[in-house]
């Protein structure tokens, strides 16, 4: 396991160094980010040498650092891959998270290797297998319940630490198991390359035409949020809560991090047993919201069982939170009600017809209240807008500047608990710090002691200049003065005794970090737990087959990307059916009655623009298949590979 059976570990997305740094500074045990190349997000990439800075920084805290390297893999890309996770290991990283299982006969360093979502664990068999091959953590499908995790948990037992996405967007398909951006653009989810097709605006219709929905995005799903399920997650085995957004900004990082912080810390408080995967106390300096940073809507998905209500059909966009409504429209600007304050700057929108038409606040000016609330003033940037609002009109705040300029500044602390204790001997005197880990340093100093002539005002002066750590990552818990009489010490012979150990006792919590080792796989090979892979296994090189053919699968085809598919295939596979969602699962109903006449509900077409796919239905596994073929083009093209810029290696840290 990557992590004590006893430990909760909170999971923060980072796309650049700096916000890893703030994941860190507003609660997150852990940060993953991605490299220069091979991560599954294709524009969150970051050097080396910056994530061995984010590596030091992370580890003063014992918090941990994961890289994403968790795209298929082309045979051309095994030397590249392995040569940067051996710089990956010389920066210090504490573990990679994989997709691709080639990554596991490649000669690597002995760094922990996690299974990406890409691996898309649905099953306790394949996670047990997963843990068996030499992985040490796994994060389950975003799709299972609450009682599937906890079969999952007890299968795997301790041979690994069980992950699972607590908050953010969520890919309709099951996770690895999207191929519709390749077949139609070429880019590649499973290398980093997603279109987002799901996104897009749909028309179902049944296979006469006859339409359901009309032009809605019936693919797209409103955001994961698991708030109120932390704690049934702990009892079902989850030990590491991931948050997803390695695309995200700043302020989503910081509130969303924070957020879960908070709750994570309340159920650390009234369950002793437990405790948290990395040192220090956290203080928050807002209120962190969820509501207030990009979101779809919320759901708990399928973790409390299936719902009719976890799609975003009418828009992907981010329409945050409701504000009031228009009572009165003039020339250049129009009266709001609402009982939220308001200021310039702030971003607005409303709903015409199924659009989403967005304005920003130029300026504000408060009228005064009323029985309805408070009236205010708002002069937008583009007056045009206008012609679209009339009183009655409900507006949403999809960006609040002042809460936003609050985040832009230091919004959060951590602090490690120390124990200072001051002592006089032979020589002069000796400082001892013993932080929260029971890590400790001395540092001595040659002094001639004078007796103070005031002995309470210097023993209270010694305790002020001890306890001055304010730019440091300690706060002092407990200070002791194990003195034979008061001294009279200089306040800079003691500031400067103080700073030598605290940046003694800073490189020593780095230096004697215990990097987690690579798992080793069991011997014999375990059995993988079929003995037949389809595309589906997205097995993209050689390394890849000779893995799975050495825990014995016997029939191997290649990932998707190779185009050697040229037929109908599954382009997604998803858990949410859009059967359930319009009332014709024939768990419902067997038909909707309608002015259209009796709707078949099997199979059905998805169209957008030109294209058009077909819904196959599996009602045992409770999926949904969308159909297609790989366009043409795409299909004469050369299998994708990456155009691999040199890499630049760096010395091996000592």
């Amino acid at each position: 396991m990557s992590l004590l059976p006893h430990q909760l570990e909170l999971l923060s997305p980072a796309k650049t160094a700096d916000i890893g740094r703030e994941a860190i500074l507003h609660g997150a045990d852990a940060v993953y980010i991605g490299g220069p190349g091979f991560g599954a997000r294709h524009n969150a990439g970051n050097s080396v040498s910056e994530i061995a800075a984010l590596v030091e920084f992370a580890h003063r805290y014992h918090a941990r650092i994961f890289v994403t390297l968790n795209t298929i893999l082309h045979d051309a890309e095994l030397e590249p891959a392995r040569q940067l996770i051996h710089q990956f290991y010389d920066a210090g990283v504490d573990a990679l998270i994989v997709q691709d299982m080639g990554i596991l006969e490649l000669d690597i360093p002995p760094i922990q290797l996690h299974a990406s979502t890409q691996c898309d664990i649905r099953s306790a068999d394949k996670a047990r297998f997963l843990a068996d091959a030499g992985l040490s953590q796994l994060v389950l499908a975003r799709e299972l319940s609450l009682p599937d995790i906890r079969k999952v948990a007890e299968r795997v037992g301790g041979a690994a630490t069980i992950e699972y996405f607590i908050h953010g967007a969520l890919c309709v398909a099951f996770s690895g198991q999207c191929y519709i951006s390749h077949a139609e653009t070429g880019r590649s989810a499973n290398r980093g390359d997603c279109s987002q097709a799901c996104r897009l605006p749909y028309t179902l219709a049944d296979e006469q035409g006859r339409v359901v929905a009309y032009d809605k995005h019936l693919l797209s799903m409103k955001d994961n949020n698991q708030s109120d399920n932390l704690e049934a997650l702990i009892d079902a085995g989850v030990r590491s809560f991931k948050i997803e957004g390695r695309y995200k900004d700043m302020d989503y990082v910081k509130n969303i991090t924070a957020h879960y912080r908070l709750l994570l810390d309340e159920i650390l408080t009234r369950r002793p047993e437990l405790a948290r995967a990395s040192s220090g106390v956290c203080h928050i300096g807002f209120t962190p919201d969820p509501d207030k940073t990009f979101h779809r809507g919320s759901t708990d998905y399928f973790a409390t069982g299936r719902k009719d209500d976890i799609g975003a059909f009418d828009s992907p966009k981010y329409v945050g939170l409701a504000l009031g409504q228009v009572s009165r429209v003039g020339k250049d600007s129009f009266e709001l009600v609402s009982r939220e304050a308001l200021a310039n700057g702030d971003g607005l929108n409303f709903m015409k017809k199924r659009e989403v038409i967005g304005l920003q606040a130029n300026t504000v000016q408060w009228l005064g209240e009323d029985d309805e609330g408070g009236r205010w003033q708002v002069t937008p940037n583009d007056p045009a807008v206008l012609a679209s609002l009339k009183p009655g009109v409900a507006i949403s705040r999809n960006r609040d500047h002042s809460w936003e300029q609050a985040l832009s500044k230091k919004s959060a602390e951590r602090r490690v608990g120390l124990n200072l204790v001051l002592a006089d001997c032979t020589d002069g005197l000796v400082l001892t710090l013993t932080d929260e880990d029971g890590l400790s340093v001395s540092r001595e100093i040659a002094l001639t002691l004078e007796a103070a002539r005031d002995g309470d005002k210097a023993l209270a002066s010694l305790r002020e200049h001890l306890g001055k750590l304010g730019n440091t990552l300690f706060v002092a818990r407990d200070i002791q003065l194990q003195l034979r009489q008061p001294w009279f010490i200089p306040a800079s012979v003691l500031n400067g005794l103080r700073r030598d150990a605290v940046a003694a006792l800073e490189a020593l919590r780095v230096s004697s970090w215990p990097r987690p080792p690579r798992k080793t796989p069991i011997e014999p090979p375990a059995l993988y737990p079929d003995s037949s892979l389809s595309y589906l296994a997205n097995v993209y090189n050689h390394l890849a087959r000779q893995f799975y053919t050495r825990h014995g699968v016997s029939l191997i085809d290649a990932a998707y990307e190779a185009h050697e598919e040229p037929g109908e295939v599954s382009l997604m596979i998803t858990k949410h059916c859009l059967r359930f969602s319009f009332n014709l699962c024939p768990k419902q109903a067997k038909g909707v009655q309608g002015v259209m006449g009796q709707v078949r509900a099997d199979p059905m077409v998805l169209k957008n623009g030109n294209e058009t796919y077909t819904l196959k239905f599996e009602c045992r596994p409770c999926e949904m298949h969308v159909m297609g073929k790989m366009k043409k083009t795409v299909f004469q093209s050369p299998p994708p590979v990456a155009e691999m810029a040199p890499l630049v290696f760096h010395p091996r840290r000592s």
